[in-house]
């Protein structure tokens, strides 16, 4: 029996989770379930499941989530929250030798260089995020060292097609309405700046233990194919799926074995598909140029970004900078801080921190 804990519970990954769950009550029993904030969400899911042990971070912090990487009755640990909150949990879980589904990008892009040595066998730590997951797959039975070239795939969110002076015009009403996934406000519009592509070629980076060289991505509308490994044969491997999160979520959670993840997941339909592949300009989406270039400089560049990027989208959303300003004030961010080696897993959060104050400080000059 899967002893499950869901960290993000009422999220969107953390509801694809759920549903995986639901689906299989005689495989998987959660124990325990964490959220931002009480909500009715968390206290039906709560009721759903009979979970007694719900923490809710803005009551409990670390010390709540800390309390479930400790928990000897759990044995498998969802991390579907976003932000950097959970890293320390997620660190003490996996010294605990606890099993790890991970759908948080910030956790392995800030802290991958403290994260990845804990990790104590290859399975360990699984990849849920629809991309990394297709690649986590794909090397399965494969020799990294005969890898070229692995390729993250973008749907291009919904301004793909959009000149500069289209983009200029972009509304937060209009970011939010992605033409594929379902997701939260912060990762939607970075999907739209294609952000969120880059955060997760860094994140690549450190989960495969690949060199900036190695990790690309471009844009494959429809997200019918997630990941793909070009080898040094020449031969290609990739992974096709219906994008829906609840497909990861379940061959993360069951891993090694394959189970369908629940009645409402379609089973692909290959004649819908036509698989194409474009290269993401990034005169238009500049977020991809500064993602690539923090890959090269690493040090505190990683940390720096993630914490100017959380930044600049909530000026966003709040109106208070254009969708343009959004890569600006991330890439003048990087360039007004100190982006030398953090010394330990404190000091990467103390860069990304001081990350959210300096972006806080440069964005004044992109006010509206």
């Amino acid at each position: 029996m899967i002893n499950l804990a869901v960290i993000g519970a009422t999220g969107s990954v953390g509801s694809s989770v759920m549903s995986v769950c639901e689906a299989w009550p005689d495989k998987i029993c959660v124990k325990a379930i964490a959220a931002n904030s009480r909500s009715e969400k968390l206290l039906n899911l709560a009721g759903k499941f009979n979970i007694k042990k719900i923490y809710i971070y803005q009551e409990s912090g670390e010390s709540g989530l800390e309390e479930i990487a400790n928990d000897p009755e759990i044995n498998h640990i969802v991390f579907s929250s976003s932000g950097t909150d959970a890293i320390k949990a997620l660190c003490l879980a996996l010294k605990n030798g606890k099993n790890i589904s991970l759908a948080n990008k910030e956790s392995i892009v800030v802290a991958g260089k403290w994260v990845m040595p804990l990790i104590d066998h290859p399975e360990q730590l699984r990849p849920v995020d629809s991309e990394h997951n297709a690649i986590w797959q794909c090397l399965h039975g494969e020799n990294k060292k005969f890898i070229r070239k692995i390729f993250l795939t973008a749907s291009g969110g919904p301004f793909r097609n959009y000149n500069h002076e289209q983009l200029k015009n972009v509304t937060p009403e209009m970011a939010l309405n992605h033409p594929v996934w379902n997701m939260g406000a912060k990762i939607t519009v970075d999907s739209a700046t294609l952000m969120n592509k880059g955060i997760e070629l860094i994140e690549a980076m450190f989960l495969f233990g690949l060199e900036p060289s190695q990790v690309d991505a471009f844009i494959s509308p429809g997200s019918f194919v997630h990941g793909l490994i070009e080898f040094e044969d020449g031969s290609v491997k990739l992974l096709a799926a219906e994008p829906d999160m609840k497909l990861p979520a379940a061959s993360a959670i069951f891993w090694p074995e394959r189970f369908f993840p629940c009645e409402s997941f379609k089973r692909p339909d290959f004649l819908s598909h036509e698989i194409k592949f474009f290269e993401i300009d990034t005169s238009r989406f500049p977020a991809m140029r500064i993602a690539r270039e923090v890959m090269r400089i690493k040090g505190a560049a990683p940390a720096v970004m993630v914490g100017a990027d959380e930044i600049a989208v909530n000026l966003f959303l709040s109106g208070q900078i254009r969708f343009n300003d959004i890569a600006a004030l991330v890439e003048e961010t990087l360039n007004n801080c100190d982006l030398r080696e953090p010394a330990s897993l404190d000091d990467a959060i103390e860069c990304l921190n001081n990350a959210r104050v300096k972006a806080r400080e440069i964005s004044k000059k992109f006010a509206v």
